[in-house]
């Protein structure tokens, strides 16, 4: 058994794993973000020394913890421990991301060299799709819960910070970042199932 292999303590931290991952198949958000905060710094720090930017590590870590929300059942405990398994999910999916970056990169020289002058889509339909996500966006806003509504609002519309939303909501700094994340990730899937709507 794999687990034979490993000290005590990576036993225990398997184990954990394992029992969070469960947990997460019968739709525990406390256990989604319990295991998101044991590895979440790990998984961004792989990602980061792939893709070399930062915003785009985020997204590639939310991607990868989203997937685990929706197809825990893809990992198999009895194959190995939870975590090579993560971190080689989130392996493959910032190397997707740097090919996919790489090739849409590509296709806008080609662009540019065949079609100069000529932009790749009008003003009108940005300002169209901007509107749709915009109009999208509030209305997956009124789904969330108050406490994450309102935080993200504090967040994102007032510019504070999460120790100031955390004063001002008079709640502990970790539930605040708890409620923006999960907020974030539900509006994340939201506009992933919005035909027409790219995130």
């Amino acid at each position: 058994m794999f687990l034979a292999a490993l000290s005590p303590k990576q036993q225990d931290d398997a184990a954990l794993d394992a029992t969070l991952v469960r947990q997460i198949l019968q739709r525990d958000m406390r256990a989604f973000e319990q295991l998101y905060d044991r590895h979440c710094r790990l998984v961004y720090g792989l990602v980061f020394r792939i893709v070399q930017q930062a915003g785009t590590a985020e997204e590639v870590v939310q991607d990868v913890f989203l997937q685990l929300w929706r197809n825990a059942s893809q990992y198999d405990a009895s194959r190995g421990s939870f975590l090579p398994w993560l971190l080689t999910l989130a392996r493959n999916r910032a190397l997707d991301t740097l090919r996919l970056k790489s090739e849409r990169q590509r296709r806008r020289e080609d662009q540019t060299e065949e079609l100069p002058g000529i932009s790749a889509a009008p003003e009108f339909e940005n300002q169209l799709d901007e509107k749709r996500r915009a109009t999208r966006v509030r209305e997956l806003m009124t789904g969330l819960q108050p406490q994450q509504k309102r935080a993200i609002e504090l967040a994102y519309f007032e510019g504070l910070s999460h120790t100031e939303i955390a004063d001002a909501l008079k709640e502990p700094l970790g539930t605040v970042k708890s409620w923006i994340r999960n907020g974030l990730l539900r509006l994340r899937e939201g506009l992933r199932t919005t035909p027409g709507t790219a995130t």
